[in-house]
């Protein structure tokens, strides 16, 4: 991808601020749900039910929740998506503030969120490339702002705010997130209006939504671009299982010194997504991906046969970079070449294969630490993470993504959010009325 001097839009100071200011309310929730359903029961079951409760909805509504937004305003649909979960929290901080919370209500908060977290970030992975004219140097500037913003607010910031909130009383935490989302949303209404949505054909549902899964398995580029979140959950969740254990009982840390070592990751991943754009330019958008992916992999071997937590910790900072590097890169590509009426179903698509990947690298790390060592499910989960490399190397080499780009770019068209332009219509010739998040305009 080449360098592109242009500024970005005005709008997408205000889309970062949103995101910026819901990224943080995530973080607060990160912290204080967990924590809120501990006040609550004592059941480890109970308590999985309330983390589960969240990655349900991209379980069971992934791709059907892409080609809703694919038919939707998107605009609309994340100040709505927004604008519900604020809602939905208000109701949550009351129930809490008059002693009616449970672990049921807890875990159905979690899982409406989920829902509302579903459509937001489905609709702001399409509406990011209307507004950027789906520029391939303007998108990967984007993204590394996003990301970085992302893992500040919710990694570093959101955490240790949730529990300070919570130690306030528990519907402290419910409410400041229920305020973020409102921000987020009154932000919402004041971008550029997009495109409006392409008419579609009379098709079920269900039909459009395994259009956009097939549109994935069918092009070697996102194919590729898919394999990897895929695989990596697969692998970094079996990491994630066991890394508590390792790190007490291999590394001799404590509760602090395990806390110091995913800060140590989440520097990083700031670092890899502030440097996304210069390896891309560097050495080809392909290339860097290969690199990243194959240091994820390295850096997992590394905490594998780390001696001490200083390399564990440098381990975990290599991986967090080359994370943190790919998810700047590989959204942006995925923005620049997929056509404007199946990027919800795209993206969304993406997105469920990792989740689903997630609870089997779950179970993986378990398993092979139960029977064997708890250094093993490292190991296997840097082979999975180095073979991954080497798969999709060709998948998203630098010839063929430049193929890709240059394929996409009539299609561009220079149509931006206020100039929208005429796109396909998809499978066939006979128009339906054109479906909005909220009904019309």
């Amino acid at each position: 991808m080449t360098t592109d001097a242009r500024k970005l839009p005005p709008g997408f100071g205000r889309l970062w601020t949103a995101q910026t200011v819901s990224s943080l309310g995530d973080g607060v929730m990160h912290a204080a749900l967990p924590l809120l359903a501990l006040t609550l029961t004592r059941d480890p079951l109970a308590l999985a039910v309330v983390t589960a409760a969240g990655t349900l909805p991209w379980l069971l509504l992934g791709v059907l929740g892409g080609a809703l937004v694919d038919r939707w305003d998107r605009r609309r649909t994340m100040g709505i998506a927004d604008a519900a979960r604020a809602a939905l929290l208000a109701v949550a901080a009351a129930a809490a503030a008059l002693g009616l919370l449970s672990v049921p209500l807890l875990a159905a908060v979690a899982f409406l969120l989920g829902v509302g977290g579903l459509f937001f970030d489905t609709a702001a992975t399409a509406y990011l490339p209307e507004l950027l004219r789906r520029d391939p140097a303007l998108l990967e500037r984007a993204n590394s702002r996003l990301r970085g913003a992302q893992t500040a607010m919710s990694g570093f910031a959101g955490p240790p705010a949730g529990s300070a909130l919570l130690a306030l009383g528990r519907a402290v935490p419910l409410l400041a997130d229920a305020v973020s989302f409102l921000l987020s949303a009154l932000l919402v209404r004041t971008l550029p209006a997009g495109p409006r949505p392409v008419p579609a054909a009379r098709e079920s549902l269900l039909r459009q939504a395994r259009a956009g899964a097939s549109y994935v398995f069918r092009d070697r580029v996102l194919l590729g671009l898919a394999l990897r979140p895929a695989v990596g959950n697969v692998a970094f969740l079996a990491v994630e299982t066991v890394l508590a254990l390792f790190a007490h009982d291999r590394l001799g840390v404590g509760t602090s010194g395990f806390g110091l070592l995913l800060t140590a990751e989440a520097v990083g991943g700031l670092l890899g997504s502030a440097v996304a754009s210069f390896l891309g330019r560097r050495l080809g958008t392909g290339t860097a991906l290969t690199c990243t992916a194959g240091l994820e992999g390295l850096a997992v071997l590394g905490l594998a046969a780390a001696p001490n937590p200083y390399a564990a910790g440098l381990a975990l900072a290599l991986c967090g970079a080359g994370m943190g590097a790919t998810m700047v890169l590989a959204p942006s590509l995925r923005q620049a070449i997929v056509p404007p009426h199946l990027m919800g179903r795209v993206a969304s698509t993406s997105r469920m294969l990792a989740m689903c990947a997630a609870p089997l690298g779950a179970f993986l790390g378990g398993w092979l630490a139960a029977s064997h060592d708890v250094r093993t499910p490292l190991y296997a989960a840097a082979f999975l993470l180095l073979t991954m490399t080497a798969v999709t190397a060709s998948m998203t080499g630098n010839r063929r993504i430049e193929a890709a780009l240059r394929a996409a770019a009539p299609a561009a068209g220079g149509h931006g959010p206020e100039q929208p332009g005429p796109a396909p219509v998809e499978g066939g010739s006979e128009p339906e009325p054109t479906l909005t998040a909220g009904g019309g305009r």
